[in-house]
């Protein structure tokens, strides 16, 4: 099956080693570019591509705003947001992941690990962050945010005990097989649980479920 990915960045060197090196794999197809926000949206409106690889600061709209519309459009619910950050601890990419993105990458990451970046994006299967390590996750979340609506509290209810582990762990930005090695149990199984949980919290992908977690207190930031 063929990903279908968009790039979008206001630097054409940047834009264009990034649409040469994804079109040189036989499994992924770029399907547009852009050089801003406003773009960005357009060409996902009329690609509706698997994966969008979005830089922040771009002139017109910025990327955080793109992705809070694109996260935000039922049609286009198919595409996963990957933001594009030039630091580790960018203060951006916290309002990223609250806007709906489902990973992030640094500029200057491996050509491998791009490549392995968009694969598991658009699979759903991880949250991705090469360099960017699981103290991201505790930062952002010591930040306000909006408070769990009543209908998430209800649906955690709802969630069994090995659902609660698993979901527990994702927050923590384990991957599904350290899930199930910790658990001693299949990776398919840790698979199936995680579906679970997206369907059951109405959850858009991992990223969500992290935030569900930290903002419900199902996990504390700093407590292990």
């Amino acid at each position: 099956m063929t990903i279908r990915v968009a790039v979008a960045d206001d630097q054409v060197l940047v834009r264009s080693g990034f649409t040469v090196l994804l079109s040189g794999e036989p499994d992924i197809d770029v399907v547009g570019e852009a050089g801003n926000g406003a773009e960005a949206l357009a060409v996902a409106a009329r690609e509706h591509p698997d994966v969008l690889l979005m830089d922040v600061r771009m002139p017109v709209m910025d990327g955080l705003e793109a992705t809070r519309r694109i996260t935000g459009d039922e049609s286009l619910a198919s595409t996963r947001v990957v933001i594009l950050t030039t630091f580790d601890l960018d203060e951006y990419v916290y309002e990223a992941l609250r806007a709906g993105a489902s990973g992030f990458l640094l500029k200057d990451t491996l050509p491998v690990d791009l490549l392995n970046a968009v694969r598991v994006v658009a699979a759903g299967d991880a949250l991705i962050a090469p360099r960017i390590t699981r103290r991201l996750i505790e930062e952002f979340a010591r930040r306000p945010g909006p408070a769990a609506t009543d209908a998430t509290r209800t649906a955690l209810d709802q969630i069994t005990e090995r659902e609660r582990e698993v979901l527990k762990l994702v927050a923590r930005g384990q991957s599904n097989a350290e899930i199930a090695a910790q658990l001693y149990v299949s990776h398919a199984t840790v698979k199936t649980h995680v579906s679970r949980l997206l369907m059951k919290l109405d959850a858009r992908d991992r990223a969500q479920l992290v935030m569900l977690a930290y903002e419900t207190g199902v996990v504390t930031p700093g407590v292990a």
